[in-house]
């Protein structure tokens, strides 16, 4: 949350956690997350950052940006309402933190149903799951794909998701996968496109691992609504009878 306050260009929001007062001079394409010893310093020593912290969490969730930005799970938490502790405020705390998990991996509650949503819409055919050719000689390097365009026997256009709100260790290896994958699609299918989407601020400062993760892909797209309508005029070009 710190890091999208950071790099985010909102009046509204600038204003309200006092921005100009203590936002270092950075640059915002290679910004790279705070640690929380840094915050807790900054909370000590700087009243403005204190204070635009306070704010942000009485009143975040009424900033457009970022009821735009953050996944509901984390603008819920801004507001004045958990902090005063209320009953009702708890145990809808308690809820999401005892659901998220499950919440967050259920596939009508990810970013993989807007790809489905718009495959649905636009009558093209998929599956879910292994590789025909993988499976049957790559099984100790192959992997689960997202989508599979329209066939697992005769893809043409292979999809893999990754949208990310939170960093970890784990998107360097996640990235170095996909450089496998890549290469081995190459060499089973080499006429079907390999497409990955891949979004979300968790992405934003592993630059390193972004680079490798994107490079992986014969095209990238993210959820922006301009990308989305370049990858269904995307499908429309590359799928027969799209």
């Amino acid at each position: 949350m710190i890091t999208v306050v950071r790099v985010a260009d909102d009046g509204e929001l600038s204003k309200l956690i006092y921005k100009r007062k203590w936002a270092e001079t950075e640059d915002v394409i290679d910004v790279k997350e705070w640690s929380d010893s840094k915050i807790t310093k900054l909370i000590a020593a700087d009243v403005y950052f204190r204070k635009g912290i306070v704010n942000l969490f009485f009143e975040g969730s009424t900033i457009p940006f970022l009821a735009d930005t953050l996944p509901l799970f984390e603008l819920k938490k801004l507001s004045i309402s958990k902090l005063r502790f209320d009953a009702a405020a708890m145990i809808d705390t308690l809820v999401r933190y005892k659901e998220k998990g499950s919440y967050s991996g259920q596939s009508n509650n990810n970013p993989e149903t807007l790809i489905k949503a718009l495959l649905d819409e636009m009558g093209i055919s998929y599956e879910k799951g292994d590789l025909t050719e993988l499976f049957r000689k790559e099984k100790a390097t192959k992997r689960t794909m997202d989508f599979i365009v329209p066939s697992k026997s005769e893809p043409q256009v292979i999809i893999e998701c990754s949208f990310l709100v939170t960093t970890s260790s784990g998107q360097g290896d996640k990235a170095k996968t996909e450089v496998g994958i890549n290469r081995l699609l190459k060499k089973y299918y080499p006429n079907a496109k390999f497409i990955g989407f891949v979004d979300g601020i968790g992405w934003y400062v592993r630059k390193a691992d972004l680079l490798r993760m994107v490079a992986a892909y014969d095209d990238v797209f993210t959820f922006h609504k301009t990308e989305i309508l370049r990858f269904r005029n995307f499908l429309a070009s590359e799928i027969k009878n799209a």
